[in-house]
């Protein structure tokens, strides 16, 4: 049995037609570091927060170390909870705020102590020991909040979005923190994020939903490489991958602009003779403009012409109209283009999905 395990999970809010989460089952094994993510609305918090137990389970089981949860009050869960907005005690010091809930447990003075002085080191916060959260930062105080969880020894970590208030440049330093905070407790820790970034960066495995539906399941670059479906290759990956409104037909792919593609048998017989209209994806990394691979596959050279750039330090963003869109390909910082520039590339053909227009279901990764 798995530590967490979620059965036919569903929430239906009253007056809502539908429920928010639909029939969620998911086995999570104890110390796994779990990450929800999806757009706003997709359900990833309400499963955290009924997780928690500040939200009732409409239908289905939750278990928790083999016991279930339903009817479980918060506090008897063995849950720590971090939030977005830290919830902070204004009037106390960093100590008093980190040693609060163990104070409200009746802990021995002693023991508070020690616990406090634990979380402060190990968060490196002692020069702010005395400090009130209006006299720190917003990276000093997230990690109050977690000092605040981790005193309480519990075996499950539940942060809610903990990261979403903090600048670009702290978010980075704080993934790196809470990962490595992780690894030190040894708890399992559920993780939600609308971040995809973060949840690569950090998550052992990603749970990606969408209108209350769990999507797919997976490790981070399975999800990146074996996307069951059209949402799921659209969401992880910074570019989006590349979509394109395409024909089918006799092994040829026709653009919506005219240009052709001869499909591999690679490709052909992962298709298992689909034909007619559907989405061709594939990432920007994917399209090739080497002279190499210009060489090998030169029969199904492309050609376009440059309409803008993102310079990013370690690669190069290209954008340029194809196929009826707009496409961006992934290269590295020697390839330097500039707008205006003609551009020859190839589509790697093993890495080229085709989704069904309709269903978005992805025809290269099903079985």
């Amino acid at each position: 049995m798995s530590y967490i395990e979620f059965k036919n999970v569903c929430k239906k809010y009253p007056g809502s037609d539908k429920n928010t989460v639909e029939n969620l089952n998911l086995n999570i094994e104890e110390k796994e570091f779990i990450a929800f993510v999806g757009p706003s609305g997709c359900g990833k918090s309400t499963t955290l927060r009924m997780m928690a137990g500040f939200e009732e389970i409409t239908g289905g089981e939750l278990y928790i170390g083999g016991k279930k949860m339903n009817d479980v009050a918060p506090r008897d869960r063995g849950i720590a909870m971090v939030f977005q907005n830290y919830a902070l005690y204004p009037h106390m010091t960093v100590e008093k705020n980190i040693g609060y809930g163990l104070k409200n447990m009746k802990m021995p003075a002693d023991k508070i102590k020690e616990k406090v002085d634990w979380a402060i080191k190990l968060l490196g916060l002692e020069e702010y020991r005395y400090r009130k959260p209006k006299n720190l930062s917003g990276g000093q105080r997230q990690r109050v909040a977690l000092g605040r969880a981790i005193v309480k020894n519990q075996k499950v970590f539940l942060m809610d979005e903990p990261l979403s208030n903090l600048d670009a440049k702290l978010r980075v330093s704080m993934r790196t923190e809470i990962s490595k905070l992780h690894r030190q407790l040894g708890a399992t820790t559920i993780y939600v994020t609308h971040d995809q970034v973060e949840a690569m960066t950090m998550a052992d495995r990603i749970v990606i939903m969408k209108d209350g539906v769990v999507q797919q399941v997976g490790r981070p670059m399975e999800l990146y490489d074996h996307p069951v479906n059209q949402f799921v290759a659209g969401f992880i990956g910074s570019p989006q991958m590349n979509f394109f409104d395409v024909t089918v037909e006799n092994g040829i792919v026709k653009f919506q602009d005219g240009n052709t593609l001869k499909l591999s048998e690679g490709t052909l017989k992962k298709l298992g003779g689909r034909q007619g209209e559907m989405i061709m994806g594939i990432r920007g990394e994917d399209l090739k403009m080497d002279e190499q691979n210009l060489e090998l596959r030169k029969e199904n050279k492309q050609s376009a012409v440059i309409t803008d750039t993102e310079v990013m330090g370690n690669e190069n963003n290209l954008y340029f109209e194809f196929g009826g869109t707009q496409a961006v390909a992934r290269v590295s910082k020697y390839e330097i283009s500039q707008i205006g520039d003609k551009i020859e590339f190839v589509f790697m053909p093993s890495k080229i999905h085709f989704f069904d227009k309709e269903t978005g279901v992805n025809y290269t990764e099903a079985e």
